[in-house]
């Protein structure tokens, strides 16, 4: 019986030093944990401008690395396949149709297009993650109204190197970045002067 339990003793904490498998070539999920904090965004004027959302570029130097985890002296990456720029273009769509604006698949009045330049999470004692967008906002004769950075972080405790805690940051970077491209003054005028 002795034998039995240091076997199975054994067997559990390899189990448990198995678990910690590289988060490689993982698809990237959407699972924010924050809403949107638009605050006193005025949207009058706005609401009815049909925007056009392109596929973002990802301009990043390595596109594959997402995240690090350095709690230790050797880092350990979190990579993915998944198209970036799609996956924050699409996102970012999402919270503007949150916002309350109106957003198609074509025939906008406006069309908005960019370019991923960050999109990654640290994770030391927390994790730390950052989006920086470069966009433009082009008019149906494709005269850019206005161009310029958005930029979102987000910040959280969570287990060690989890998935769903990376998730978790990137949907809330990009939320954030969402957040602070409606709260630019002249973005919300380039809007409005569309139509």
């Amino acid at each position: 019986m002795r034998r039995l339990c240091a076997a199975l003793a054994a067997a559990s904490m390899i189990s448990a030093c198995g678990t910690t498998k590289p988060l490689e070539n993982v698809p990237l999920t959407w699972k924010p944990t924050s809403t949107a904090e638009f605050g006193a965004v005025n949207l009058s004027g706005i609401a009815n401008t049909r925007i056009q959302f392109e596929s973002f570029r990802d301009t990043r130097q390595n596109p594959q690395l997402v995240a690090e985890n350095r709690e230790e002296a050797q880092p350990k990456p979190v990579t993915t396949r998944d198209d970036v720029g799609a996956f924050v273009s699409q996102h970012l769509r999402e919270v503007f149709n949150q916002a309350g604006l109106l957003t198609v698949d074509q025939g906008g009045d406006v069309v908005l297009s960019g370019e991923v330049r960050q999109f990654f999470v640290e994770e030391t004692s927390t994790y730390n993650g950052s989006v920086v967008l470069y966009l433009k906002l082009r008019n149906r004769s494709g005269k850019t109204l206005w161009e310029g950075t958005a930029a979102g972080s987000a910040k959280r405790f969570g287990r060690s190197y989890s998935l769903e805690n990376y998730d978790e940051v990137f949907s809330d970077s990009v939320t954030n970045a969402a957040t602070t491209l409606l709260q630019d003054g002249e973005f919300r005028h380039a809007l409005a002067g569309s139509t």
